[in-house]
């Protein structure tokens, strides 16, 4: 039996710049790494590249002018809604100054105390002990700052509120509620800004009397003025790259994972699979920071990725089937079973306990922490033995 299971290694490779051929690089920098480390590639080997530099090979970015055309375009010069940015200066400073370019007044509507994904505007315990209903209470900037004396983020110590009229302008005002339809007291022109609850506060802000309601997935989806674009996401999974310009998803992620699959079963002879990453989707439990800013963990993947595990819990058969086994005896049954298992398992008791994710949210959080967001220098995971078994 072999004694290893998942094993996942960071790849380091060149510094990758626009323009690069990003297939090549990472076919180089695997092979290469591999080699030296006298480690084979195997079938259904997983090849993880991150979408920081698929974007950047691509050359997929927009600048704050090209957003705000684009915000004009679909509003004309009119007030326009803003409703619940995530609180991140990587993520939305650079959208928020391009949107705000863009119209005539704008009106942001912040989700308190939290963001979608966990940012704190203040901590907690001091919201808990307040007299603030979530459910009813709106508020201005002013008010909020007022209420909880200038309140700043745990581990930013930014204040959210100021920022975000900074970076706005002057022509920005901020307001505070958790029910998207107090937009509508303000303008019935609205963008929805939120990542994974997006469709559901479209919708609330349309049934209430919204008319121009649209999310981040409707800017910069198409080119703007020679500009990147992402056909699917627009502006939602965007990361600032300069004080004039973002970073967009990638668009061509598909050609790109086939390309590669493609060229290393050339050069090995190996089939393995690929798949572009971006954030991990897992949870801070101190921080109380869902990770996921990004639509999705992986916007292209080749087709052996797709599906989700099938897996039993050997603990429970252990503890349960196989009570009564030990040593050699109980090896060889739970191999057998294993070996046996029904191709569909779910609703089965000898599953629970198991992750149901797709495979490919289970290997970007992988990968993701493998690579870290820092100075690592490895941008392309591979991962090995993810789908072996105790049987194999």
């Amino acid at each position: 039996m072999n004694t290893f299971g998942t094993i996942s290694r960071g790849i380091k490779t060149p510094i990758i710049k626009e323009d690069d051929d990003l297939c090549k690089i990472v076919c180089d920098s695997i092979i290469s790494a591999t080699q030296k480390e006298n480690v084979a590639i195997n079938d259904r080997d997983v090849i993880c590249v991150t979408e920081a530099v698929v974007g950047i090979s691509q050359g997929n970015y927009a600048t704050v002018e090209q957003i705000a055309k684009d915000v004009k375009s679909k509003f004309g010069n009119e007030v326009v809604g803003l409703v619940y940015p995530i609180f991140s200066r990587n993520r939305f400073s650079m959208i928020l100054k391009g949107i705000a370019k863009g119209c005539k007044k704008l009106i942001i509507q912040l989700s308190y105390p939290s963001d979608e994904v966990g940012n704190a505007l203040l901590d907690r315990e001091i919201f808990y002990k307040s007299d603030v209903n979530p459910y009813n209470d709106e508020f201005t900037g002013d008010e909020f700052n007022a209420k909880f004396k200038h309140p700043v983020h745990t581990f930013t110590g930014i204040n959210y509120i100021d920022l975000f009229k900074e970076y706005g302008g002057e022509n920005t005002e901020i307001i505070l509620s958790n029910r998207p339809e107090t937009i509508l007291k303000y303008t019935k022109n609205v963008i929805c800004a939120d990542i994974h609850t997006r469709e559901r506060t479209k919708k609330a802000i349309i049934e209430a009397g919204g008319q121009k309601v649209i999310t981040l997935c409707d800017l910069m989806n198409k080119s703007v003025d020679g500009s990147g674009y992402n056909s699917k996401y627009g502006l939602l999974g965007s990361n600032k790259s300069t004080e004039d310009r973002i970073k967009l998803f990638p668009e061509h992620g598909q050609k790109l994972v086939n390309d590669i699959q493609k060229e290393m079963l050339k050069r090995t002879g190996k089939k393995v699979e690929v798949m572009v990453y971006g954030d991990g989707a897992f949870k801070d439990p101190i921080g109380q920071i869902w990770e996921l800013a990004d639509p999705v963990v992986s916007p292209a993947y080749t087709s052996g990725l797709n599906g989700t595990p099938n897996e039993l819990k050997l603990k429970f058969l252990s503890d349960n089937k196989f009570a009564d086994l030990r040593g050699e005896a109980l090896i060889d049954a739970m191999k057998n079973e294993i070996r046996n298992k029904d191709k569909d398992l779910k609703g089965s008791m000898a599953t629970q306990g198991t992750t149901p994710r797709r495979y490919v949210d289970l290997l970007g959080s992988l990968a993701d922490l493998t690579s870290g967001s820092g100075d690592k220098g490895t941008p392309v995971v591979l991962i090995q033995n993810y789908f072996t078994n105790y049987a194999d």
